[in-house]
This record gives C-alpha cells, sequence and structure tokens, in this order.
C-alpha cells in the first residue's frame, strides 16, 4: 500500500476525514451550547447546558450530529488533506519545511478550499442545533441532515444551500491560517528546543497552541456565518440581513463589536479542545501508519 500513489495521495485526506470524525463525536456538545449562547447573545455555558437538560433531555446535545459527520467528510477532510499536500509541495527538498508565511498561505488556501466544499452541511448544522432554540411551534423538526438538505432545497431553492458561503469561507480561511500555520510552526520549535523531531511534547504544546489561535483569528466570522445560516423571512418575507457586511454592520450599530465575541468562551472550550483533539488523533494515525509500512 506504501508504494501506491493513489494511496498516498489520499492518506492525507483520508486521514483529515477519520480524525475529524472522532474528535467531532466528543466535541459535538460543546458545539451545540456555543451555538445556542450565540442565539441568545451570551450567557453561562453552564446555565445553558443545565436549562437544555431540563428542557429537551442529554439527546438535545447531539442535535445536528449527522450534519457533523457529513462536515467532516467534506469541509475538514479537504481543509486538512489540502494543507499537507500544499505544505509537502512547497519544500525545497524532502524534510525540509516552508517558512511560517508559505504555512499561512497554505492554510488560507486550505480553509477557503474546504469552505466551498463543506457550506452546505455548515448550514445543516446551523440550522439543526437554532431550530431546538425556538419555540416549539416555530421549530422545523428536522430528523437528520439528509433531512434538513432536502426541505432548505423545497422551500428555498437550491442555492439556499450555499447560504453564507462567503462567510464560511472567511471564517474557514481565518481559522486556519490561525490553526494550522501556528500548528506546525510551534511543533517545530518545541522539537528544536528539545532536539527531539516529532516528539509527543511537541505534539501537544503544538495542538494546544494551534487551538487558541484557530479560537481567536475564528470566532467574529463564526458569529456572521451562524447569523446569516439561521435567517428566517418575516411574515413580510424580508430577510433581517442583506449579506454578511449588512450583518456586521447592524450587529455593531446595534450590540457594539463586543457582540462578535459572544460565547467566546464556549466557543474557544469546543474549538481549542477540537482542534488539539483532531491533531492528537491524526499523528496517532500517522504514526500507526508509518510503523505498517503505509
Amino acid at each position: 500500500m506504501s508504494d501506491s500513489k493513489a494511496w498516498q495521495t489520499a492518506k492525507p485526506f483520508v486521514n483529515g476525514g477519520v480524525a475529524a470524525s472522532i474528535g467531532i463525536t466528543v466535541m459535538n456538545p460543546v458545539d451545540v451550547v456555543k451555538t445556542r449562547l450565540q442565539i441568545a447573545g451570551g450567557g453561562s455555558p453552564l446555565g445553558m447546558a443545565r436549562s437544555m437538560v431540563e428542557q429537551q433531555g442529554v439527546s438535545s446535545f447531539y442535535v445536528g450530529l449527522t450534519a457533523q459527520y457529513l462536515r467532516a467528510w467534506t469541509y475538514q477532510t479537504a481543509r486538512l488533506g489540502a494543507y499537507r499536500s500544499l505544505t509537502s509541495a512547497m519544500q525545497t527538498e524532502p524534510g525540509v519545511n516552508p517558512p511560517l508565511w508559505k504555512k499561512a498561505g497554505a492554510g488560507l488556501t486550505a480553509g477557503a478550499i474546504g469552505a466551498v466544499i463543506g457550506t452546505p452541511a455548515e448550514l445543516a448544522i446551523i440550522r439543526m442545533q437554532a431550530d431546538t432554540a425556538l419555540p416549539q411551534a416555530e421549530r422545523r423538526g428536522y430528523k437528520n441532515v439528509g433531512d434538513a438538505l432536502l426541505r432548505v432545497v423545497r422551500s428555498e431553492g437550491a442555492s439556499a444551500l450555499l447560504t453564507g458561503t462567503g462567510p464560511t469561507i472567511l471564517r474557514a480561511m481565518a481559522l486556519n491560517c490561525g490553526a494550522l500555520a501556528s500548528y506546525d510552526q510551534t511543533k517545530e520549535i518545541i522539537d528544536d528546543m528539545l532536539g527531539q523531531p516529532g516528539s509527543k511534547l511537541g505534539v501537544a504544546g503544538a495542538s494546544m497552541i494551534s487551538g487558541l489561535f484557530g479560537a481567536v483569528f475564528s470566532l467574529p466570522f463564526d458569529y456572521v456565518k451562524m447569523q446569516i445560516q439561521r435567517m428566517k423571512p418575516d411574515a413580510n418575507g424580508a430577510l433581517p440581513y442583506e449579506g454578511a457586511m449588512d450583518c456586521v454592520r447592524k450587529t455593531v450599530a446595534e450590540h457594539g463589536p463586543g457582540r462578535f465575541y459572544a460565547g467566546f468562551p464556549t466557543y474557544a472550550m469546543r474549538i481549542s479542545p477540537m482542534i488539539t483533539l483532531t491533531w492528537l488523533i491524526l499523528e496517532s494515525i500517522q504514526s500507526a501508519e508509518a510503523k505498517r509500512g503505509w
């Protein structure tokens, strides 16, 4: 298998999808709480979680999980695979890593590629998670990701699947520029300090730094993306925002710039461990493959 050119090309994408799927299975409850806090405009993560359990039961923490898996095998697979493929292509010679600015460029590019592919899944996640926060009479009651996407197409047209593509791309570019480039760079620095290439401490430390950078860089874009993707027409058929920039203007005018970081502790608690966990799982998968000559 190690000699197969097709496998070597597909490997970073397959590994990325597997790692992301495992990670989101663990982190989905935090993601649901984050979305609910953004809808509410902030609040206590523990208070929100308690309210969800009291009103809807423990199963409410896994709303949108099928959409998360679809996202893992579209967006996550594409961005992790594209980043590793790009940075490998940027090496001037085997084992010589590209400079930070090239890694950042690779992160931006990988984020954009993944976002375009994963936008329908992102839309389904937001719709399914936001639906449970609505009054009972207003809920759409999506059964799964397929039901959510099909009903969006039927009621709003196929083009609605790409709602929020712009904010999604910007959010993905910001997150991946911060998370992917910082991971490789930090790992190299720690490994050099220890004199141990591929050290476990380097992987763990870089994973945590990567998660923090990703959260700080991406939350404002995530907030705008979420607002755009959960829009519903009013009684007159008008949407609350004309687009991403209109959402930014109205948010600043009504709530101030701090609103873009509503729910940051929960977001960071979700994004940072998710990124950290994904890197640790990915490194474990790659290590296991190396031992088997894959």
